[in-house]
């Protein structure tokens, strides 16, 4: 994969041989679970995850009815399993990404949210934060950015 910034619409193909045999040159790849792809903007990374953690939740959603199903400290449970893998490398593309793309992060978590506070819809994503206890996923993305650079400062 060619690594670049730049604007060009032209694809630049490279031949690259490894033991007399030619590598095939990628547009994206996945490297310890971050999407990677040749401009470095992480929206694979992000669509991917999104889709798949809205998928997992309406699936639960079938089981957290307003009377009956699973309960609070279950639908927590999974909320750990589910947003929070989520902002997984977040030091690495929080800087990386554009503001629709953390909305795109924000929806997921408001989805749970209104399973866990059995609200309605209507209700604001800030409302469903301060009702189910729960840090907004920007907040907790700058949080975990800012814990690895002190952590990694601390070290030199």
């Amino acid at each position: 994969m060619l690594l670049t910034r730049r604007k060009s619409r032209q694809t630049k193909e490279l031949e690259i041989y490894l033991n007399y045999k030619t590598l095939t040159q990628v547009n994206r790849f996945k490297y310890l679970g971050i999407t990677l792809n040749s401009k470095l903007t992480f929206r694979d990374h992000i669509i991917t995850m999104t889709d798949k953690c809205s998928k997992l939740i309406f699936a639960l959603s079938k089981s957290a009815k307003l009377n009956w199903g699973l309960n609070y400290t279950t639908l927590k449970t999974i909320y750990a399993g589910v947003i929070l893998p989520l902002l997984y490398g977040a030091p690495v593309w929080i800087n990386a990404i554009k503001v629709s793309y953390k909305l795109k992060i924000t929806r997921v978590q408001r989805l749970i949210n209104v399973r866990l506070a059995r609200a309605y819809r209507a209700v604001s994503n800030e409302a469903l934060c301060l009702i189910t206890d729960f840090t907004p996923t920007d907040i907790k993305t700058e949080e975990a950015a800012q814990l690895y650079k002190l952590t990694r400062g601390s070290r030199k």
